[in-house]
């Protein structure tokens, strides 16, 4: 379509490799086993307990092997446990669609060896002082006692001392789709954290909340900590686990360019399919990460299932992302959040990755033609190994956790204008 317009060079690429702080967990089982041996934890769940755990839509590495451990120890307390998707209005907001998103995770049945009870129905736990209500999973809340698995992290949309995490996963997950949307109803980039924290200390004293396993990753998205803390602790230990993920959370070491290129997005690498934290580009008045002026998404990842929400924040797309949009999946999950409805927008979109990346770069101001400076990533979460254009590699040099990998090269395409 623009084929004859795009006449400009397109810049030469070099692999790199940023190097992040990478300390790691080895055995994440022998880990899980080694917190339930811990007395804390050990006492709290008793024989013959019947313990829901929640699992979120997130797509953290060795989420499968970590449900699985948990599973196996809460058995061998002599506990019945079950799983309870914890995933607000992920999945479709359908009970089909949250355990299809579970299995796309390898949280199976078969696998982790508990049954699945997924449903949208909760129970009303009453109301908040300034009178908002409060869900939760009614299987969850049938229960003697409730586990929240969960990753901490910074959050895309606010800041406080509790962002994403076990907090986030029991007041929003555990609420459901009604929760999430009660919940988000109030939303304000100042005051959500403090009304998350409200909504989780109700829910605290109206269910037997037992603990959570928090999980941090390092930069190149392996588990860094695993631990199991008592829902006692869960408010004191989850903000010094958010500073640790902070310190350990990738980034892209150049702070100005000209054109990012993001090759998938989706809702298994962050809420918002590209984290906000790590493109700059933000859904509310949020400040942080590069700047630069074009960014191009040029595909979904397959676990995501079709829910492209956060496309809208990209300059330019492809046809083949567009193709693969499941509209209602995104369009549910920006109703429930009422602040992204603009993510869910579908940008200008091109014939192939070329066409996209090529409107990319001659739609910059003040950039001779050959000059620009690019930066391409794989997601959001894979920031160790990425390509930059030949115009960046003075910038390159005078970083030192910067590695450059090989010789300046073309971009290459396949027949049908997509990068190999």
């Amino acid at each position: 379509m623009f084929e004859e317009y795009l006449n400009l060079p397109f810049p030469n690429m070099v692999k790199i490799r940023q190097r992040f702080a990478a300390t790691r967990l080895s055995d994440v089982n022998a880990e899980v086993t080694k917190q339930f041996f811990r007395p804390e934890i050990n006492q709290l769940i008793k024989p013959g307990n019947r313990i829901a755990i929640l699992v979120g839509s997130r797509g953290i590495t060795k989420i499968a092997e970590i449900v699985t451990a948990t599973v196996r120890e809460v058995k061998r307390l002599q506990a019945t446990p079950f799983i309870v998707p914890a995933m607000g209005s992920h999945g479709g907001a359908t009970a089909e669609g949250q355990i299809e998103v579970l299995t796309t995770l390898g949280v199976t049945e078969e696998r982790i060896g508990a049954p699945i009870l997924s449903s949208l129905e909760t129970v009303d736990l009453g109301r908040l002082d300034s009178g908002l209500p409060v869900y939760f999973d009614r299987n969850a809340s049938g229960a003697d006692g409730i586990i929240a698995i969960g990753r901490v992290k910074p959050h895309t949309a606010f800041r406080y001392q509790y962002e994403s995490g076990l907090i986030k996963m029991i007041a929003i997950g555990g609420g459901k789709q009604r929760g999430a949307d009660a919940l988000h109803s109030r939303f304000s980039v100042d005051g959500f954290g403090s009304l998350l924290l409200n909504c989780y200390r109700h829910i605290c004293v109206k269910l037997p909340v037992l603990m959570g396993v928090a999980i941090v990753e390092n930069a190149y998205d392996q588990p860094a900590v695993i631990e199991a803390i008592p829902a006692n602790l869960i408010e004191k230990r989850e903000a010094e686990l958010l500073n640790k993920a902070r310190e350990l959370m990738p980034r892209i070491f150049f702070d100005c360019f000209d054109v990012l290129i993001v090759e998938q997005l989706g809702k298994n690498i962050s809420g918002d399919g590209m984290d906000p934290n790590i493109t700059g580009r933000y859904a509310v008045e949020l400040k942080g990460g590069p700047t630069y002026q074009r960014l191009a998404v040029l595909d979904l990842t397959p676990e995501t299932h079709g829910n492209a929400l956060g496309v809208g924040l990209a300059d330019v797309t492809t046809r083949r992302l567009v193709s693969k949009i499941d509209s209602m999946k995104g369009y549910m999950n920006a109703f429930t959040s009422k602040i992204v409805l603009g993510t869910v927008k579908v940008p200008m979109t091109l014939e192939n990755d070329r066409e996209a990346i090529g409107v990319a770069l001659k739609t910059c101001v003040l950039v001779e033609p050959g000059h620009h400076k690019v930066v391409r990533i794989k997601n959001t979460l894979e920031l160790g190994e990425i390509e930059i254009s030949e115009t960046l590699l003075p910038d390159a040099k005078a970083i030192p956790t910067i590695e450059i990998l090989d010789t300046p090269m073309a971009m290459r395409f396949d027949s049908g204008g997509n990068l190999i």
